[in-house]
């Protein structure tokens, strides 16, 4: 918070105190650490504001309340994603902008449930969709173009989400892996044996239980575009550009 005066009293003014001037460009900035720090649901206003060494009323004024402040931090991850080459053929363009996408929102826990359930505002996303969508389009997916950037982005969202969320939950995802991982030589359930079998590996091998949550991501980004890659081939065929069949 400010510091007073020599005499005790509030001074007028933060440069009166030697503080550097409060900006909403400055509050963001430090939301934005926070959230790399502690994750976007896990830090409050007041937290915020001993931050930036300011009253809480000061991120009011310059900035909003809670939620304004977590919309900025939000269009402010939203702004660090690098776009690839335009020239990439479609699959590897959305292959490595996913791959982008899930470093950025790694590194803003909470973010990327955020995105999932609201997306973010209209001006940080206008550079990412305008590259996304018009990718889809050079590609031949005609309508369909942004029912498929949004199945793409929604689905990777949604899987860093997860990743989040099971992070803060490591107790019980432990648990449930060594649970699991006694149905490996249960015969009579095919299915669980094989989950039990590969959570039996998971447990005795750090390297692979590490990169789990990324393998799963990949696969699931991967077997997208492969879904859309068939779609496209049907578009194809039909000589249509999307939305007029079934």
């Amino acid at each position: 918070m400010p510091t007073t005066s020599g005499t005790g009293e509030r001074p007028r003014s933060r440069a009166a105190a030697g503080l550097p001037a409060i900006t909403a460009e400055k509050v963001v900035s430090a939301a934005t650490q926070l959230t790399a720090e502690a994750g976007l649901d896990n830090w409050t206003l007041r937290q915020l504001a001993r931050a930036v060494d300011a009253y809480p009323a000061v991120i009011y004024h310059h900035v909003g309340d809670r939620d304004a402040v977590v919309n900025a931090v939000v269009d402010r991850v939203v702004g660090l994603l690098r776009l690839p080459d335009p020239q990439l053929p479609w699959q590897e363009w959305f292959t490595e902008l996913l791959a982008e996408l899930r470093r950025v929102l790694r590194t803003y826990p909470g973010c990327a449930r955020r995105l999932a359930l609201f997306g973010p505002s209209v001006d940080a996303a206008t550079r990412s969709i305008d590259a996304g969508v018009g990718v889809l389009l050079g590609a031949g997916f005609g309508r369909e173009s942004v029912l498929a950037y949004n199945l793409l982005v929604m689905t990777a969202c949604q899987f860093v989400a997860m990743e989040d969320d099971r992070e803060s939950a490591l107790a019980l995802r432990i648990d449930n892996t060594e649970t699991y991982a006694t149905y490996r030589e249960r015969a009579d359930l095919p299915g669980m044996a094989e989950l039990g079998a590969a959570m039996h590996d998971l447990m005795g091998d750090p390297d692979l239980a590490a990169g789990y949550y990324e393998q799963l991501y990949d696969y699931a980004v991967h077997r997208c575009l492969d879904g859309l890659a068939h779609r496209l081939e049907e578009l194809r065929d039909q000589g249509t550009d999307g939305l007029t069949a079934t």
